[in-house]
């Protein structure tokens, strides 16, 4: 039997399609590890937001086999969670390496419904496919919503964070809440993958080229857009002066701020910061979270001290502090993180805020019987702190009467619900209190204050922080940072003092935006639009299809 004949001119198969199943899981996960951390500060590149995810749904056209596809994927935000919470090393590598790739997989479970709902939409009628995009982005914002409770919440870095720094796409929020934006960049990166399957492996030319999916992605991006330009328009107008507020960034390690013989020390450098956050002659001087290093409630000696410093300087302090209340007993006692609002004619206010959002492993450890040798590796002490449960802001009389300011400390502002029930209760002005000193100066303050633009963005109301030593400023109710404390080398990261002058919108003060009235609707809407194209796409008889020149995997 003859040999068949080779043709020599024949040519060989595009490199692509020899080599194509090997090397896409390699590019995929380099692509998308890379893009998902370049996406979040402290780097500058949110545009990589919009297409993060293209990769990993790209892929899915094709019909990879599911273990080698969620592998990838898994594996891809895994790294890319461990590297975005990398300064968590600072405090516990153990912390770091269990907590990035479990944050990692969370949000990895999407890539599931994209590997599912991808190559459905092959051949299908253009509502359809429409509904798939809108069903894809819906399952995010769901996805997102639960890292809100589940295992008692860690929603830090919600896709919507990625765009702190890009006010025209963050509007959106005072209707949808964050999860609006996270929606639309989901959006975007089903829309480009669309636009580049049909470019790349339908073969389209001319006018058949557009995608329809594309097209609607860029509509919502639109609409984003257009709440900037009527909700912005004419903003100077409506500006009128709120404060003029003193920011203290005290700079004290966490390693000496609870060591007796250290504070003594501790109380010259907040006397020293504090006359010279005075000397600029604010109506309010801010402290961070936990500056005293006593309880301020709890040792008369200390609220004693700390209403002398705010009559010294002639203006109220707001400042973190401890809270100690007894019962009677030592057991009895109930410890608190709290702010307070020092007086310079009254003193120390008996009203004060006790944070409601505790750090599970950082201020209490859950079921205690249990774990409670934690407390020997995690700095925890044998008193569980106890958490708050009244919003109510706290009154402060400042050069144009009392204004209400709704307190939030530590980590309360990366949950939209704290602010959003602060500004129910009255707040004319939100401020985050926070010691970002445990994580270093890497990236977790910046994306600390990711948080806080959205949350001026869905409460309309100006945020101000202070940080125990970055970052600290102010953002107004459009989320424009509108003044940040560097010292002479441009660092967040220092010791020293800054003064602002803090305007409002006259149109928002007493008004609640859509989202605070209303609350998180848009992750209902979001479920629905999910469970709708997961109806759409089960109820057609088609089997899903491959790319063309791609291979199927049953």
């Amino acid at each position: 039997m003859e040999s068949a004949s080779i043709d020599p001119y024949d040519l060989p198969p595009p490199f692509w399609e020899r080599h194509g199943a090997r090397l896409a899981p390699a590019a995929v996960f380099v692509l998308t590890a890379v893009l998902a951390v370049l996406s979040f500060p402290p780097y500058k590149t949110p545009e990589f937001a919009y297409v993060c995810l293209a990769p990993g749904i790209f892929w899915a056209y094709s019909r990879p086999p599911l273990k080698v596809y969620a592998g990838t994927l898994f594996a891809a935000q895994a790294l890319a969670w461990t590297v975005i919470l990398g300064w968590l090393h600072n405090v516990t590598w153990v912390g770091l390496i269990l907590l990035g790739p479990f944050v990692g997989a969370w949000v990895g479970l999407w890539y599931l419904a994209a590997w599912w709902v991808i190559p459905r939409m092959l051949g299908r009628i253009t509502p359809v496919r429409l509904a798939a995009l809108l069903g894809l982005a819906g399952s995010w914002v769901v996805i997102e919503w639960t890292r809100t409770w589940f295992l008692g919440g860690f929603e830090w870095l919600p896709l919507a964070a990625s765009q702190w720094q890009r006010t025209s796409i963050l509007q959106i929020a005072s209707y949808t809440g964050a999860w609006g934006i996270s929606f639309v960049l989901v959006a975007m990166n089903v829309g480009f993958s669309a636009y580049a399957h049909r470019l790349l492996r339908e073969g389209q030319s001319g006018l058949r080229k557009r995608s329809q999916e594309f097209l609607l992605a860029l509509f919502l991006l639109l609409v984003c857009l257009t709440v900037q330009v009527r909700e912005g328009f004419n903003r100077l107008l409506y500006t009128i002066p709120f404060a003029r507020v003193a920011f203290v960034q005290p700079d004290i390690p966490t390693e000496v701020k609870w060591d007796a013989s250290k504070v003594p020390g501790i109380l010259e450098v907040l006397r020293r910061e504090t006359d010279s956050a005075a000397s600029t002659h604010p109506d309010l001087i801010l402290w961070p979270e936990a500056a005293a290093p006593q309880p301020v409630l709890g040792v008369p000696e200390m609220g004693q001290y700390v209403s002398s410093l705010s009559a010294r300087a002639g203006a109220p302090i707001l400042l973190g502090g401890l809270a100690v209340e007894s019962g009677g007993k030592p057991p009895d006692e109930r410890w608190y993180n709290a702010a307070f609002v020092i007086d310079p004619q009254l003193g120390l206010q008996a009203r004060y805020y006790a944070k409601r959002k505790l750090v599970p492993f950082g201020e209490f450890i859950p079921l205690r019987p249990l774990l409670g040798w934690l407390s020997k590796v995690v700095p925890v002490g044998d008193v569980d702190f106890t958490p708050g449960t009244d919003p109510t802001p706290l009154l402060v009389r400042i050069h144009a009467g009392s204004a209400a300011f709704g307190t939030l400390i530590c980590y309360e502002d990366v949950q939209p619900s704290m602010a959003r029930t602060s500004v129910l209760a009255g707040a004319d002005v939100l401020t985050v209190l926070t010691n970002n000193g445990w994580f270093g100066e890497g990236g977790a303050a910046y994306q600390h204050a990711a948080h806080s633009v959205l949350r001026a963005v869905e409460t309309r109301r100006p945020v101000l922080r202070c940080g125990n030593a970055g970052w600290s400023g102010w953002i107004d109710e459009f989320g424009n940072i509108r003044s940040v404390l560097l010292n002479k080398n441009d660092s967040i990261y220092f010791r020293g003092t800054g003064t602002v002058n803090v305007t409002r919108d006259i149109r928002w003060a007493g008004t609640n935006s859509f989202y605070v009235r209303h609350g998180d609707w848009f992750v209902a809407v979001s479920a629905s639009l999910a469970l709708f194209a997961w109806f759409l796409l089960s109820a057609g008889s088609e089997k899903p299809k491959a790319s063309p020149g791609a291979n199927v995997h049953p």
